[in-house]
């Protein structure tokens, strides 16, 4: 069975309409080029009243290999007693997008920038977030600080916040680093070069590895789900590859929960009302138990994240081929996150799947507006001034960056399907090993373990739910309606 679509599809024109039918703004409004050259002619001034000079620290940053938006830079120092005291600069975006503008306003429309896998579609300018608001190496940049003090338990207190001048030492990439931390590989360049980068790093992975195990102690879950990006050439997409979890990714992760705790924890403290991100109880509990079973292995009747973690655990080292299936399941059965208002000496939802009561979006002010919010809420407590937003402005920026990020997520897994469906239009006809991964009045939705691509099953499938394994044959692809059809 043969596709009619014809060979050449254009993924960047359909990534464009994606955005358009979910509600985005691709381009720019009118006026916001110009209130961009001002900007980058009339900056505003680094250094401000109160602001410390970091400038002489080794800070570093590790993100992907393509990533041009550096939203956080990290340094550590060794303290007495096993603690480490760990640094997370983060760019001080507000200092350059002045808040009512209308690149603010677009942005506050956005809420955040959208990765296809063939086009990226940035909340702010380039210009802005791959330029004057990102840490790049080797640049001074205005940033806010964010420490705290990691004991050899892996428990992060003692956090702080302030204002400070910073600058990039060394931007490195999550896989080589990964790599090196995990004695697989030799240390990149710039960490083979330079003695006391290698010792900051291994101090870092220290710090993170301790906070990990200390995370999965109290409940957080360790989940491996599989994300490919698309391997391109000449311009045409010719292939899948699975990104993995590393050592890297495992120590930016860690910093960056306890950093987004540092200020949940700040604004409590403070009587601030603030912007909380919240993951709630999971509403099909009782299929999670169901799955348990069907392992051998009893859940509690209501929802418990330190027995679900022991389960997981557990099926990762008895089984860890299949890990990332069983994690898939549990991700979709546990529902998405949600943006949420949360005033001051009222609790908070929490974070069911990270294991935290206290937990903000604050570390990626570039590809992010509620990280924007977040910083201004700061800014105004440092200063003493009033809260730059009424807690109505709040309620309402939360609803909208919820719906929006939800929106973001129909796109990027509009476009993850009409990538898979250019990939395997020479594969029609092959069978492939599946987990079921939805179930609904649409129909049954499986994703197939490699290549790791979703589709529907539009034949057979009568009686599956969520987690099951299958084995399915791919039928037909529809790369312009991102249709990849399979039979069981």
């Amino acid at each position: 069975m043969h596709s009619s679509q014809p060979l050449h599809f254009n993924l960047g024109s359909a990534a464009h309409a994606a955005m358009i039918e979910h509600g985005f703004q691709p381009e720019f409004p009118v006026g916001a080029k110009e209130e961009l050259t001002a900007i980058q002619a009339h900056p505003m001034p680094l250094v401000a009243a109160g602001m410390q000079d970091l400038r002489n620290l080794l800070w570093s940053s590790i993100d992907n290999e393509t990533s041009k938006d550096l939203d956080q830079i990290e340094w550590a120092e060794q303290l007495p007693g096993a603690r480490i005291r760990v640094f997370i600069g983060v760019a001080d975006v507000d200092a350059r997008v002045v808040s009512g503008s209308i690149i603010d306003g677009h942005a506050r429309s956005e809420t955040t920038s959208v990765y296809t896998g063939v086009k990226v579609f940035p909340m702010l300018p380039v210009e802005l977030s791959e330029g004057l608001t990102s840490l790049n190496e080797n640049e001074d940049r205005a940033a806010i600080v964010i420490e705290f003090i990691v004991d050899a338990g892996g428990t992060a207190s003692e956090g702080t916040v302030y204002r400070a001048l910073v600058r990039n030492r060394a931007q490195l990439a999550y896989n080589s680093v990964g790599a090196w931390l995990a004695g697989t590989a030799p240390a990149p360049a710039k960490v083979a070069a330079n003695a006391q980068l290698a010792a900051q790093l291994k101090m870092q992975d220290v710090a993170a590895r301790c906070m990990l195990n200390s995370r999965f102690q109290h409940g957080a879950l360790d989940l491996e789900t599989v994300e490919t990006r698309p391997v391109t050439v000449a311009g045409e997409v010719k292939d899948l590859v699975r990104l993995e979890k590393n050592r890297a990714t495992s120590l930016i992760e860690e910093f960056m929960v306890a950093a987004n705790g540092v200020i949940a924890k700040t604004f409590e403290r403070t009587g601030v009302a603030s912007i909380r991100r919240i993951v709630r109880t999971p509403k099909r509990w009782d299929r999670l138990v169901e799955l348990a079973a069907g392992l051998g292995t009893k859940l509690p009747a209501e929802p418990d994240s330190k027995a679900l973690n022991d389960l997981l655990l557990a099926r990762k080292q008895k089984a860890p081929d299949h890990f990332p299936d069983l994690s898939l399941a549990v991700v979709k059965l546990m529902g998405s996150g949600e943006y949420v208002l949360v005033k001051p000496n009222q609790p908070s939802p929490g974070h069911f799947g990270l294991a935290v009561q206290d937990y903000t979006h604050s570390t990626a002010p570039n590809r992010r507006f509620p990280d924007m919010v977040t910083q201004r809420l700061l800014k105004a407590w440092l200063a003493n001034a009033p809260s730059p937003y009424t807690e109505e402005d709040l309620g309402a920026i939360a609803l909208r960056c919820t719906q929006m990020e939800d929106a973001a997520r129909k796109v990027e897994r509009e476009m993850q399907k009409r990538i898979a469906a250019v990939v395997l239009r020479p594969r029609i006809g092959q069978s492939f090993p599946a987990i079921v991964t939805g179930v609904n009045q649409y129909g049954t939705f499986v994703r197939t373990l490699d290549p790791h691509v979703e589709g529907m099953l539009v034949q057979g499938g009568k009686g599956l739910d969520v987690g099951d394994r299958v084995t399915v044959k791919l039928i037909s692809t529809d790369p312009e309606r991102g249709f990849i059809d399979f039979a069981a």
